[in-house]
């Protein structure tokens, strides 16, 4: 009878070379297939370290259909190793459908530690790192952005979203008009790189540093936001007292500002204070 293979999710470097681990190069080594976001670009990768191991292409349009294809080779005793073009497989990258059947079909399933770009990005920003939330990459229209910046974003917890280099200054300008001055940013620029860079500061200050030079805005970027706890209690965000509107049409007032406290991290006797003196 053959013996199940083993999927392996091994992370790749995000720009230096050298980032690779030996156990990822052992396996990518010696596994009978390599499933690839994008084979020419694992390839170069392979060339520099002498690996000749077969690839095949697993990406967002094809994994739901290739996904059983790599699943019935892992049944037939094949090892597999599934890497994206840079850093953690499934980390805003192709691998999710596939893991999952895997799991499903009780094949074992060995994820490798190794390069992360939020992670990196977090450790080296001086922002909290107690309590933080990635979010991947913030949609493309204006409007679904605000939103999704305005609820997402919390205080006291440090949020991490990716950006592209053509979406980056359009990103920054919404953070100037959603947020108020308490906020600080921290814009990590080509990490591992030779040009990497950390931009810390206000949305508008780091706006006006991305207008500075068209090359500010070329790259990869991981984008942090970290929301300080206000010092005035009767200071609150427009979104929670909106949440407090909405609720308190359906819940007495106490229980409406417990939860929308809770929510925003503000104190629940200030905003009740707050919601009898402007919202009767």
């Amino acid at each position: 009878m053959t013996n199940i293979g083993t999927l392996y999710i091994v992370p790749t470097p995000i720009g230096n070379l050298n980032d690779i681990s030996q156990r990822a190069l052992d396996i990518l080594a010696s596994v009978d297939l390599i499933a690839c976001e994008d084979t020419r670009h694992t390839s170069r990768l392979l060339n520099h370290y002498d690996i000749t191991t077969k690839t095949i292409s697993l990406h967002d349009h094809n994994e739901a259909a290739r996904s059983g294809y790599l699943v019935d080779k892992i049944k037939q005793g094949a090892s597999i190793a599934l890497v994206s073009d840079a850093g953690t497989p499934l980390i805003s990258d192709p691998g999710y459908v596939f893991v999952k059947a895997c799991r499903s079909e009780q094949i074992n399933v060995i994820a490798l530690p190794g390069p992360c770009a939020l992670t990196t990005a977090l450790s080296g920003s001086g922002l909290a790192t107690d309590k933080f939330a990635f979010f991947g990459f913030l949609p493309v229209k204006q409007q679904a952005k605000s939103q999704a910046l305005s609820t997402l974003v919390q205080k006291g917890c440090t949020s991490i979203f990716y950006e592209a280099p053509r979406r980056i200054r359009d990103t920054l300008a919404v953070c100037a008009e959603v947020f108020d001055e308490h906020h600080e940013i921290v814009l990590a620029k080509e990490i591992s790189k030779t040009f990497e860079t950390y931009k810390v500061g206000k949305a508008s200050e780091i706006l006006e540093w991305l207008d500075e030079d068209p090359v500010h805005q070329k790259g990869e970027f991981v984008l942090m936001i970290h929301l300080s706890k206000r010092e005035q209690d009767d200071e609150f965000v427009p979104q929670a007292i909106a949440l407090l509107v909405a609720l308190k049409k359906e819940l007495p007032l106490k229980r409406a500002a417990a939860i929308v406290a809770e929510h925003y991290d503000v104190k629940k006797n200030a905003l009740y204070k707050y919601a009898l003196e402007n919202l009767n």
